[in-house]
């Protein structure tokens, strides 16, 4: 029976993606280097070390990762200012969950400087959630299910009473490797790019009942 629900956080709590991807954009061009959206898109959910370090090596770029990386956040965190919303229905889900007695947690592969960014955005307190795991604090990124292992634990409960909600592929594989039941949606990916979830919706406004009553 579920009892507890982990969230990742962005296409999932709020949309910062198009925010991120020019931030990155922009700090590699300061280090003369063109790259373009789709470059980014197979490491969408990885965390930034990947997502950065992804494009830079098909580029062929050598870069200190940690540098690269908290520039980024600068200049994510100048753009976002005032402009990020939660996604449609995230906040009354929330709220649903909390309703129903889960214990919920956060799960996301994103360091907790770009995390703290996004919850303050969007009106998202920290005590919202039992517990927070951010992508610092696994070894291995999504796909591996480490994240919601942990996220799981941290909760005290057993991956198999666990709702997951992803937006994202890799994501998806997380979860169902954790052994936890997972929700997408259609945030990021197509409902056939996300076909291995057991629910999928367009928006956190439309999930399926049976999704929290398992």
């Amino acid at each position: 029976m579920i009892k507890g629900v982990l969230f990742d956080m962005d296409g999932v709590l709020v949309d910062s993606e198009r925010y991120i991807c020019k931030a990155a954009q922009l700090m590699f061009k300061e280090l003369g280097i063109n790259v373009s959206p789709d470059d980014f898109i197979p490491f969408i959910g990885m965390g930034e070390n990947k997502y950065l370090g992804g494009v830079a090596e098909k580029y062929k770029a050598e870069v200190d990762i940690e540098r690269i990386k908290a520039r980024t956040y600068d200049i994510f965190a100048s753009i976002v200012k005032d402009n990020l919303l939660p996604l449609p229905g995230a906040i009354e889900f929330i709220s649903e969950c909390r309703e129903k007695g889960f214990k919920l947690a956060l799960a996301t592969s994103a360091d907790k400087v770009k995390m703290d960014v996004n919850l303050r955005e969007i009106g998202l307190p920290h005590s919202a959630f039992n517990s927070i795991i951010t992508g610092i604090e696994v070894a291995n990124k999504k796909p591996f299910p480490d994240i919601y292992l942990k996220a799981a634990e941290s909760i005290c409960l057993k991956p198999e009473e666990c709702l997951v909600v992803e937006d994202a592929v890799s994501g998806i594989k997380a979860g169902r490797s954790a052994g936890c039941k997972c929700l997408a949606v259609t945030t990021s990916f197509s409902a056939s790019e996300l076909s291995e979830a057991d629910w999928i919706c367009d928006s956190l406004l439309n999930v399926p009942e049976e999704a929290l009553d398992w």
